[in-house]
């Protein structure tokens, strides 16, 4: 088994190798691959230094798993190329996400869809994620008919950079290279990627087209708000879903608790509810403040919490890495 980790150099990429040796993930050789200015840089992992190699050879290196987490302009232009020399490709950029012949792949939820035709595999945006897995068995337990989100999403999701120039502010330093178009240490940016012709932004989109594609449910109507908040640690969701039948709370929590990959923090009277501090470097994705809305029927408040550059990004792609070489997809 070659597995290559594609943008190894980047924050994800460095979440990856971390999942990777956790999971004691099964493989005989590991290539680590990133951008023309990184080749021949040193890295050390489980005690062994890798020299990081370029796509071009990653390619011809013909590894049976590629996991990549290099942006979607390297995605679009080398993943096929992996793919086409035999390569299964796990993808973090939001490139194939919505193309019609990928699988968007929530393992929890959907993992049986993969077959081995399935070369280029999408891992779905991370705030689409951690909201799905917490969504689907109350999905399958009450049905869907509506849900409006409002996240309010760490600085580590724009990147090293994004996160430098919120050090260097809460440092003092007035003048820092900017990523975000406004200050972002002590203050709140409700804009997150693109602004799109109908108002919403790319962010706030992902998250309503992927839920659907990935519940398979086009009824379902969903609308967001995705903001940017000077935290690290992950990524927190204000969720209101309205279900198409009634629902009891204490089941609610029964389902919850029962789900893989799923920790409930709901005791609000001890002050036990999901923050980004306590979910930092966690697998799982942490539910409370779970409350009926009394201004609707059928509908419920609940809070999600998750790293998100683990289960957002780094776990759910080895997740299908271990799933495609559990189940001989590759």
């Amino acid at each position: 088994m070659k597995i290559a980790v594609v943008g190894a150099t980047g924050l994800v990429g460095s979440e990856i190798l971390e999942v990777l040796q956790e999971h004691d993930f099964p493989y005989d050789e590991l290539l680590l691959v990133a951008s023309e200015r990184s080749v021949g840089k040193k890295i050390d992992y489980k005690g062994t230094s890798h020299t990081v190699i370029g796509l071009a050879d990653a390619v011809a290196a013909k590894p049976e798993i590629a996991i990549f987490s290099a942006g979607g302009s390297t995605s679009l232009e080398w993943a096929p190329k992996f793919a086409e020399a035999g390569t299964t490709v796990v993808d973090n950029s939001s490139a194939w996400r919505m193309d019609p012949s990928k699988k968007l792949v929530v393992p929890e939820i959907n993992a049986k869809e993969l077959t081995q035709a399935d070369k280029i595999i999408a891992n779905p945006n991370c705030s689409t994620i951690q909201m799905v897995l917490a969504l689907e068995p109350l999905r399958q337990r009450y049905g869907i008919k509506r849900i409006v989100v409002s996240t309010y999403q760490s600085v580590t999701g724009t990147g090293k950079a994004a996160v430098d120039q919120m050090m260097a502010e809460r440092a003092g330093n007035e003048n820092p290279p900017m990523v975000y178009p406004h200050k972002i240490d002590m203050n709140v940016l409700p804009h997150i990627d693109v602004f799109q012709a109908n108002g919403y932004t790319k962010e706030e989109m992902k998250m309503i087209n992927e839920t659907k594609k990935i519940f398979s449910d086009d009824s379902i109507a969903v609308t967001a708000t995705t903001v940017r908040i000077p935290t690290m640690g992950g990524h927190s969701e204000a969720v209101n879903v309205e279900f198409k039948e009634d629902f009891d709370l204490d089941e609610v929590r029964k389902l919850l608790k029962e789900t893989t990959g799923v920790i409930v923090q709901d005791d609000p009277a001890n002050f036990v509810y999901p923050m980004p501090i306590t979910a930092h470097k966690k697998d799982e994705v942490f539910v409370g403040r779970l409350r009926r809305d009394e201004s609707q029927a059928n509908t419920l408040n609940m809070w999600i919490v998750a790293d998100n550059l683990r289960k957002g990004a780094a776990t759910n792609a080895v997740q299908i890495a271990s799933y495609l070489v559990k189940n001989k997809l590759v």
